[in-house]
Formats: C-alpha cells, sequence, structure tokens
C-alpha cells in the first residue's frame, strides 16, 4: 500500500501543484490493473493496492477537474514482463490464463503505448476518471 497507493497519491498531488502554478492544467496517467475488475484467489494484496490505485485517481480527478488536470489510469492484463516470468513459465497456469485472453498471447508493453499517448493528447481532453483495460480481451470473458 505505501508503494502502490500512498507514493503514488504523493508524488500526483506534487505534480498536480506544479501544474496548477503554471495554470496549464495537465495529464496524469496511473497504472492500475485488471484485478480490482474481477478480484482476484493468489494477490490479495496486490487486487487491494491496485483497487486503490483506481479509487485515488477517481478521488484526485474529481477534486483537480477545476484546475484542468485530468487523471485517469491503464488497468494492464497479463503482460509478458520479468514479473509474469513465473505465470508463463508454468505451463498449466500459462495455458489456464491464455484460454481466458480473447486475442490468445500475452501482451507486451509495448500494447500499453497507444493508450498512454491517447490519454495523454488532447484527444482525451473529456476523459477524466476512468480506467483503461488493456488485456487482450480477458475481462470480456
Amino acid at each position: 500500500m505505501n508503494i502502490t497507493v500512498k507514493t503514488l497519491l504523493f508524488f500526483s498531488q506534487a505534480v498536480a501543484k506544479q501544474f496548477m502554478r503554471q495554470e496549464t492544467g495537465g495529464k496524469i496517467i496511473n497504472i492500475a490493473s485488471m484485478l480490482p475488475f474481477q478480484g482476484s484467489v493468489r494477490v490479495p494484496s496486490y487486487t487491494a493496492s491496485k483497487s486503490g490505485v483506481m479509487g485515488i485517481t477517481r478521488l484526485m480527478a474529481n477534486e483537480w477537474a477545476k484546475d484542468n488536470i485530468n487523471l485517469n489510469a491503464i488497468a494492464p492484463g497479463y503482460m509478458a514482463t520479468a514479473n509474469a516470468a513465473p505465470l508463463r513459465s508454468d505451463a498449466e497456469r500459462s495455458a489456464e490464463i491464455l484460454g481466458r485472453i480473447r486475442v490468445n498471447r500475452w501482451g507486451l508493453p509495448s500494447d500499453i503505448a497507444g493508450p498512454i499517448v491517447f490519454l495523454a493528447s488532447s484527444a482525451s481532453d473529456y476523459v477524466n476518471s476512468y480506467t483503461i483495460a488493456v488485456d487482450g480481451g480477458w475481462l470480456a470473458r
């Protein structure tokens, strides 16, 4: 909770204060997870902290919208990263995961780039307090 939620809160506050001093508004994009959308069976503290990310993103979005500051989040699905290496190397668990991902592959860090560019651009000026799932269709199933 300290790293995932508290650090995000303090860092976002510092960035928002700078945006307010500049009177420019700005965009803050947090990294959540798909687990707050569905719950979890094996990582309760991770799920709780990422639920906190989604909640605090909404809270700050509500408070700072008047200052033209947009806060949104990305919720990555199962990504082919070092963090997920144990899951990917477990053939049975990896097959279970891939069986639910509609695009039938692990996500790549590059899959998150497009949604981040969108949220950072003026194309998303009317998007505020939202969490975009980037999960290959995992949550649709």
